[in-house]
């Protein structure tokens, strides 16, 4: 394994979009190293290791348990369907190897607390691959909110979503590959909030539900709203099928935080209700690349000094926004052919 002054060796699962975003900002982060990609197909995974391999070789496996029995990998960034995350999550801990898996961690919460409890008990790290709660924004804004700064927090809201094409969004239509609006988009609304307010003392949704082939139904649109312990409130909407401002909002008692793009934002600023200027929300250090890089410069500083779980993305607030899901996703009516 490596030591505290090598350069921290990923590798990658899956070869998909998000794969490749990780892999581009993965070349901005100071110490880490693409060593190796996996996938189902040889030729996909050569085609991404050459497209990679600018500064240094990187292998391709033509299957995920090759990836997994790579001596030379310190930690594997999990990038397939969420469907298969706990599958390939357990290939990967049970090999020895540190954990990025993306989120969703699982489907539901019973099989995150299972990769959790694996993760544990072999001594490993693990973290779901919340990017937004490592950008530096999200996390100077965070800490302003809590302190106080721009007076108490009354009410966020939060909506992310686009219009899923069935022919290059296949995954996101498809129970059998656990689509769900919630799941892909909906975790960025109620996270944030979770992130400003911690755990919801109740939460409540309406959704347009949609049926897949293998009888398993899923939400296409949602809404959701939330009331926290000091009686805050959340309104959060996620879609497949329409265009979101992508944009968020909290207003509080002193005026009103406004963020575009607010799962990996480049600005947030803060407007005085009082007609004082606007303040600019700054991170106290840079946005690496896409945001990407901050999540991998987290990993990396978290496996440097023996850490098995972020203190940004931790276990227990993982598990608690699973929890949370499988409620919401209960109460619409939305289960999966295996569940």
């Amino acid at each position: 394994m490596t030591t505290n002054s090598d350069p921290i060796r990923w590798g990658i699962l899956g070869t998909g979009r998000i794969a490749h975003s990780l892999a581009t900002d993965l070349m901005l982060v100071p110490d880490g190293q693409l060593v190796a990609v996996g996938s189902r197909s040889t030729e996909s995974a050569e085609t991404f290791a050459k497209e990679y391999a600018a500064t240094s070789p990187v292998r391709a496996h033509g299957s995920y348990e090759e990836l997994a029995a790579d001596e030379d990998v310190d930690v594997v960034y999990i990038a397939s369907p969420h469907s298969h995350h706990l599958e390939h999550a357990t290939l990967v801990l049970e090999a020895g190897k540190h954990v990025l898996c993306e989120k969703a961690l699982t489907l539901n919460a019973a099989d995150s607390q299972t990769m959790v409890d694996l993760a544990t008990s072999k001594n490993l790290f693990l973290m779901e691959a919340m990017w937004m709660a490592t950008n530096p924004i999200i996390r100077r804004l965070v800490a302003d909110v809590r302190s106080g700064r721009f007076g108490h927090p009354r009410h966020v809201h939060a909506e992310l979503g686009f219009v899923a094409d069935p022919e290059r969004h296949q995954r996101l239509l498809d129970p059998a590959l656990g689509a769900s609006a919630l799941l892909d988009m909906g975790i960025y609304p109620l996270t944030f909030a979770h992130l400003l307010f911690g755990e919801a003392r109740s939460l409540t949704a309406q959704a347009n539900i949609g049926t897949g082939a293998d009888g398993g139904t899923f939400d296409l649109d949602l809404v959701m709203t939330g009331k926290y312990a000091g009686n805050e409130l959340s309104t959060m909407v996620s879609s497949v099928t329409s265009y979101s401002s992508r944009a968020a909002a909290i207003a509080t008692d002193q005026g009103r935080i406004e963020l575009t793009d607010f799962h990996h934002p480049s600005s947030a600023v803060f407007k005085p209700a009082n007609g004082d200027e606007p303040v600019e929300i700054v991170g106290d250090e840079p946005v690496i690349g896409a945001g990407y890089g901050n999540e991998i410069a987290e990993v990396q500083r978290c496996l440097r000094e023996g850490l098995l779980e972020s203190p940004l993305v931790p276990h227990s607030q993982t598990l608690s926004l699973m929890r949370q899901m499988d409620m919401i996703r209960e109460s619409i009516g939305a289960r999966y052919a295996g569940e």
